[in-house]
């Protein structure tokens, strides 16, 4: 038999089952983090932050009223030993004793009287001492009251106008570290990570501390422009360096295949050598056109994206009807500017993207076009597909990244589609935004300038 129970004493609470731990010892739960972008509340009011011009000028004023009030005050302690409250001589002083008064005792005379003597030689009266003295400390006493209440609102008025001479100090002091945060400005908001680099601060002024800072930020946006225009250029001369090999090697494989000689086999290898090659240059071309797209359009000519959209359309009618896919078009007049053969790859690239990533036989693309309400065009590529999740639509744009593939180049291309059309937006001055589609598939929209 098994023990039951110890048994409770009287008048004590009976032990319950112990309480789980909250979380295995040795580990601690980890902090529910707050969605991108948003910061969460803390319970605790964070004032905001005084700009560093104001902050300036608040030191520069306390410190300068600090100083104004200790500079009064020891005028009034200095001005307090000055003026003593003690008797200060003003002339001779007699005092004679005076016989008693009628119908007193000849031998208790009365007080001695004080009598103030000029230098002059007039003689005052006690009365006339007291008054005296009673006006020398009112004189006394109105200098210091004057003293302070006029200090103070000179110390009131200059602090103020001290204020604001340190305002405008402050303002000129700080123009070049403003000069220097438009330039970083400027540069961050280009529209693509190598554009916007050309720019320099070139601080002129006396070598110091902030000419430092500005010389060194310019150094190393040099670097950066190096190294930027430096990729773009390998990547234009090695894509055209490897257009050689893969011609030469097209020129092979078809000469073999169309010997008399060639047996099945060799014809079927030859078919398979010649799908890769074709990958390899269509590869080749996105790359090139993704490093030409990089540069921003200076010469634009008008036009209407919708004339784009149908030439598109049309163009993609043979490969959507082999893949069972219906392209429906609504182009309306959108007028733009730019580039007209980099804005119908543009098209060109959304339209085929939609065709080769849907959902097969039975789907559809539907391209749109209208004007932007600010101005400018708005062209929105809509298709049928697999489920695309939120977080994956920022990948897309990346280049040589597929869905469910990364980094594999297949016969719905190499990765690069998605990324020249941000490029060609970028380099117009447009944007371009993905988003998930009901039901599958995804729904691109680019806004061009006008």
């Amino acid at each position: 038999m098994t023990p039951g129970p110890a048994p409770v004493p009287p008048g004590e609470p009976a032990a319950g089952p112990a309480a789980p731990e909250p979380y295995p010892a040795g580990t601690r739960p980890r902090r529910r983090r707050a969605p991108h972008g948003r910061r969460r509340w803390t319970g605790r009011f964070r004032p905001a932050r005084l700009p560093l011009r104001a902050r300036l000028t608040l030191i520069h004023s306390g410190l300068f009223m600090v100083a104004g009030v200790v500079l009064l005050g020891v005028t009034y302690v200095l001005f307090e030993q000055q003026m003593p409250d003690g008797a200060k001589f003003i002339g001779k002083v007699q005092q004679a004793p005076t016989a008693g008064a009628p119908g007193t005792p000849s031998g208790s005379p009365r007080p001695p009287e004080t009598t103030f003597t000029l230098p002059d030689g007039e003689e005052i009266p006690p009365d006339g001492a007291v008054a005296l003295k009673e006006h020398r400390e009112a004189l006394r006493n109105a200098a210091a009251t004057s003293l302070l209440s006029l200090g103070g609102l000179v110390l009131v008025v200059v602090g103020g106008g001290a204020a604001g001479f340190g305002w405008l100090v402050s303002g000129r002091v700080l123009a070049p570290l403003r000069r220097v945060t438009e330039t970083a400005r400027r540069i961050a908001a280009a529209p693509a990570a190598g554009r916007g680099l050309h720019e320099r601060i070139a601080l002129a002024g006396p070598r110091d501390e902030v000419k430092d800072l500005a010389d060194t930020f310019d150094t190393m946006i040099e670097r950066l422009d190096r190294s930027f225009d430096g990729q773009r250029r390998f990547v234009a001369n090695a894509s055209h360096e490897l257009r050689t090999p893969l011609t030469l090697g097209r020129a092979l494989v078809e000469v073999a295949m169309h010997r008399r000689t060639a047996s099945d086999d060799v014809k079927q290898l030859g078919e398979d050598l010649l799908e890769i090659n074709l990958r390899h240059e269509r590869l080749i071309g996105g790359l090139l056109l993704l490093a030409d797209s990089e540069n921003e359009v200076t010469e634009r000519i008008p036009l209407d994206l919708a004339d784009v959209v149908t030439h598109v359309a049309a163009q993609a009618a043979a490969e959507a009807r082999a893949a069972g896919i219906t392209v429906d078009e609504s182009a309306a007049e959108a007028p733009t500017s730019g580039n007209a053969l980099l804005l119908e790859r543009l098209v060109h690239n959304l339209v085929e993207n939609g065709i080769r990533h849907n959902s097969g036989p039975g789907g559809f693309v539907r391209v749109t076009s209208r004007p932007a309400p600010g101005g400018g065009a708005v062209l929105e590529v809509a298709n049928t597909g697999p489920p695309v999740s939120p977080f994956d639509v920022p990948t897309l744009f990346e280049p040589f990244r597929r869905l469910g593939r990364d980094r594999v180049i297949s016969a719905k291309g190499a990765g690069l589609g998605l990324s020249i059309v941000r490029a060609v937006a970028r380099a117009h001055g447009g944007t371009v935004t993905a988003r998930p589609r009901e039901g599958g598939g995804l729904v691109v929209t680019a806004v061009l300038p006008p």
